[in-house]
């Protein structure tokens, strides 16, 4: 079953070059996602409490589960061939990446999207090329917008008025430091996206290739 829903990663998507097609700025026109279709994101607890005011009110991905979160890779595997090889295979490509902190100091904008920069980027894009080169098949977004920039989507409902109030009611509180040391894969059950496993980043003591989520 297909139904068309908000992706974890991004709503109504910008298309290359940061600029919103006619298809892609029809409201709420989301992202088709079948049963079982996973992401890898960078969870951002610290900023979602931030955001999630906002998030809940004036971005889609916070209706169908999705806390604040940069994405590495959407969509990645179906769930049913993450098996105990995808996993020791992903446990090995960000045990190569170490931890890192992402400041966050303001708001930017895509067409009808208001999104936080995380800044240095270098370390998400780090990430992503990583499992694109060991999944050399599946390209971020399946590669309809070419080298989207790394951001955190705040708002992709309401108008500039109401993102202007948004950007004014977060100003205050930024900049922002979040320290990342894992990544996860979450997965769509038709309802919501759920954390399903844990990806830790820089694991050299031979621990545990990730963990499973109880939520999923």
């Amino acid at each position: 079953m297909q139904r068309r829903v908000t992706s974890p990663g991004v709503s109504r998507a910008p298309s290359a070059g940061g600029r919103l097609g006619e298809a892609d700025a029809a409201e709420d026109e989301g992202w088709p996602v079948a049963v079982g279709t996973t992401s890898l994101s960078v969870p951002l607890p610290g900023l979602d409490r931030l955001v999630a005011p906002w998030r809940r009110a004036w971005d889609t991905a916070a209706r169908h589960g999705g806390t604040a979160h940069a994405t590495v890779l959407f969509p990645f595997l179906p769930r049913e061939r993450v098996d105990g090889a995808a996993r020791a295979a992903l446990a090995h490509v960000f045990a190569a990446h170490p931890p890192f902190e992402l400041r966050f100091t303001g708001c930017a904008r895509f067409p009808g999207v208001l999104w936080l920069r995380p800044e240095p980027d270098a370390p998400l894009r780090a990430l992503t090329a990583a499992v694109t080169a060991r999944w050399p098949g599946h390209r971020p977004y399946d590669g309809l917008f070419g080298d989207l920039d790394p951001h955190v989507t705040v708002a992709n409902s309401g108008d500039a008025r109401q993102h202007d109030l948004i950007e004014a009611a977060l100003a205050p509180h930024l900049p922002l430091t979040e320290r990342v040391s894992a990544v996860d894969l979450v997965a769509y059950d038709g309802n919501a996206w759920r954390q399903w496993l844990r990806l830790p980043l820089g694991r050299g003591d031979g621990g545990p290739a990730g963990h499973s989520s109880t939520n999923c």
